[in-house]
């Protein structure tokens, strides 16, 4: 292992709602993959508002655990989270889903190109290369991305994805409202009016049977749609 670098303090967010089944595999592996490298990393889970154990087997995977009462929303999960790494003086956060669908690989990789590119937020795009991705899943993406683009003239190629990488600089400025799943679209038009610097890298999706089953689907986006709407227009004519 090569000597570890402290000159970048590295937060791993995963906000997590009934993920008892995979969680501490999750954690398990992101630290394994932090412990071969130079960068020294903490995970934080955000359990929100779960019916199972999903904060138990977070812990026995090695993470801290912040707990949400009820469940609040990814939108507010990741909020949370984000305002963990920035009171905690972390460099750079890395958001990514606890079900399983990201490598923990390509949250290191998120690391080196947002040092590298210097770049305030980095969208970790499944749709940059689509190999594993069902025709379904990369229709509601791209019409989700394309919807993105139409209200908030914001070019991203998988608007909607859970792994992002967050400079300081972003961890200090960026909030937005919603606490939906809305939040992913909502995110990158906060951050584009803060004139942000915003990049895409490419990423591998896992699909398992158990990840199928969770996050949004294509119905779920056409409420994101409406909520989207509402918000642009309640802004533009406020």
């Amino acid at each position: 292992m090569g000597k570890v670098n402290y000159q970048h303090k590295i937060c791993v967010v995963i906000p997590a709602y009934n993920e008892a089944k995979v969680i501490r595999h999750v954690v398990h592996s992101v630290n394994q993959a932090f412990s071969k490298i130079k960068y020294e990393a903490k995970i934080i889970v955000i359990d929100d508002g779960s019916s199972d154990d999903t904060a138990k087997e977070a812990q026995t995977g090695g993470a801290d655990v912040i707990q949400h009462i009820i469940n609040s929303g990814a939108g507010s999960a990741t909020a949370t989270g984000l305002r963990f790494a920035e009171l905690e003086n972390f460099d750079i956060a890395v958001t990514m889903d606890g079900d399983g669908q990201h490598t923990p690989k390509d949250v290191i990789r998120g690391v080196d190109e947002i040092i590298r590119t210097k770049a305030d937020l980095l969208i970790g795009s499944r749709l940059l290369n689509s190999n594993g991705m069902s025709s379904v899943k990369v229709l509601g993406n791209k019409g989700l991305s394309m919807i993105t683009y139409l209200l908030f003239s914001i070019n991203s190629t998988d608007s909607q994805s859970g792994l992002r990488v967050f400079s300081r600089n972003a961890l200090e400025q960026l909030r937005w409202e919603t606490s939906g799943y809305e939040f992913c679209s909502e995110m990158l038009w906060r951050a584009k009016q803060l004139g942000l610097n915003i990049q895409e890298y490419p990423i591998q999706a896992i699909y398992t049977e158990y990840s199928k089953t969770k996050g949004q689907n294509n119905w779920n986006g056409i409420n994101i749609v409406k909520s989207l709407i509402k918000r642009r227009l309640s802004e533009l004519f406020a």
